[in-house]
């Protein structure tokens, strides 16, 4: 039957009202059963809300360096269990073992970041125009805060959420993704032990179209964090929109690899496969598209494959494995799908395309590692996310091509360019519509302590990650401290 798992609401572990639960399977061997998770719909997310609007009063009284304090115990115990999480989460959701201790560092990382917010979350003071008036800026935390986060990053992303949430003095309601609910799950008990209080944060499983629409659509939630597509950013942005809550999203992604004439093709190289096929291809800042200039691409391209050739596809639990298998077989057909559109666009399949299916890969998703050529800016693989181990070559004569082609998208989350010259690096730094940037490195790599977000469709202007993530959790309150005994009218003539 398998473990059977529970939400945390109010501070106890409960199944869902319904009595109802959903089967976590391994990806890479639909065998293995994970474990079982309650199926929860309105009724476990309203009681969540309630235990969060209880516990917000007196959670918001809780010194900022204690809350810090608590983050930090939660830090050391991840610490502590860093292998045995990464174990569960390659048999959650699939990529392998090195990724899953880089996403369990991540959430280590973050909260040593954040943790440190606690003695710092900084104010202004400035100047009054009044004489014996005294005037300063403070942050306060917004109320209950809704989290609903995607399965590619089971750790790593609640962590840029829940974290700062709590610590800016926040109670919250999160809804991980059904894919890996036992990764966050996870997370919550090493805030559990780390002495978090009560109802501070709830966890709720379940299905987006219920337990998580249940939770945008709640009146007493003022904020909605969200990561995950675009079709759903929108109901989500429109939704909050509809209620003035506010509302943070972060969504797709079309990345570009600019390769230039001059660059260092093996270098280029490694991060072009780094960038396309870790992970699966599975993340939001996955290089989908190699922008290349025409002097270098065929060679460029003959290197790609052979490289891509050698990746070694199974169990990420095993040895010498370079990359796991897609999510599930939704996402599995959708990828194959994209396939068959780029060969009737007319690109030419180099290498992959197929999904691998006998021998150790028939009880998983698996599919190759695919490179198409001969692809043109706006054909559908070249402008649409994908969302796996598939990259486009794109040929070019220029720069200004390059950057032309890479800002072609709806999207601009990530963004690489590789080149020994200086000034075509800033050239491209400053006209790429992206909200992240790397010269001679791949389009993924993000660090914690810098701000983590897009442009155009790839979110709402909003700041994950860096001191930047607190606007997202706090508001600005004006403060203005009048000691000259009379009454002093601002901007009125006297």
């Amino acid at each position: 039957m398998g473990q059977l798992f529970k939400n945390y609401i109010g501070g106890k572990w409960v199944g869902a009202r319904s009595g109802k639960t959903f089967s976590n399977l391994n990806p890479a061997n639909t065998d293995d059963l994970v474990g079982r998770f309650p199926l929860s719909d309105s009724k476990d997310i309203n009681l969540a809300v309630v235990a969060a609007k209880k516990a917000y009063a007196s959670w918001n009284e809780v010194p900022l360096p204690e809350r810090g304090d608590i983050i930090m115990r939660a830090r050391d115990i991840l610490i502590r269990d860093k292998q045995e999480l990464a174990k569960h989460m390659t048999r959650e959701m699939g990529k392998v073992l090195k990724e899953t201790l880089g996403d369990v560092q991540e959430a280590i990382d973050m909260a040593g970041f954040i943790a440190g917010e606690g003695r710092r979350l900084y104010g202004e003071t400035t100047p009054s125009e009044l004489a014996n008036k005294f005037c300063m800026t403070v942050r306060a935390p917004i109320g209950v805060c809704g989290l609903i986060t995607p399965w590619n990053f089971p750790m790593a992303i609640p962590s840029w959420k829940v974290l700062p949430a709590i610590l800016c003095g926040n109670t919250v309601v999160f809804k991980p993704a059904e894919d890996t609910p036992l990764s966050s799950i996870r997370m919550i008990q090493a805030l559990e032990r780390a002495g978090l209080p009560p109802g501070v944060v709830n966890l709720v499983c379940g299905y987006g179209e219920t337990a998580g629409a249940a939770l945008v659509d709640h009146p007493d939630v003022s904020l909605i964090s969200f990561t995950g597509s675009c079709e759903v950013g929108r109901e989500v942005a429109s939704k909050c929109g509809q209620d003035l809550k506010r509302v943070s999203l972060e969504m797709g992604g079309k990345n570009a690899q600019i390769v230039m004439d001059d660059a260092d093709l093996e270098l280029a190289i490694e991060g072009a496969v780094w960038g396309a096929f870790g992970t699966t291809g599975q993340r939001c800042t996955a290089t989908s598209r190699l922008i290349v200039h025409e002097k270098v691409v065929a060679k460029f391209t003959k290197m790609l494959v052979a490289r891509a050739k050698k990746v070694s596809v199974g169990d990420g639990l095993k040895k010498n494995i370079e990359m796991g298998p897609i999510i599930n077989e939704k996402q599995l057909k959708q990828v194959l799908n994209y396939i068959e559109i780029g060969k009737k666009e007319g690109a030419k399949l180099l290498c992959g395309g197929k999904r691998l299916d006998k021998g150790k890969f028939k009880k998983g998703f698996f599919v190759e590692p695919t490179v198409f050529t001969n692809v043109t800016p706006k054909m559908r693989i070249a402008q649409e996310e994908i969302f796996g181990p598939v990259v486009s070559i794109i040929k070019v004569k220029s720069l200004a091509e390059a950057i032309k082609v890479h800002n072609g998208t709806d999207y601009g989350l990530s963004s690489s360019i590789y080149t020994r010259d200086v000034n075509q690096a800033f050239q491209a730094l400053t006209k790429m519509e992206a909200g992240l940037t790397y010269v001679n490195g791949p389009t993924i790599g993000a660090e914690v302590h810098l701000p983590f977000g897009g442009v155009k469709n790839t979110g709402n202007g909003h700041r994950e990650g860096g001191k930047t993530v607190v606007d997202i959790f706090t508001e600005w309150r004006a403060i203005f401290f009048d000691y000259s005994g009379k009454l002093q009218k601002a901007q009125i003539d006297d």
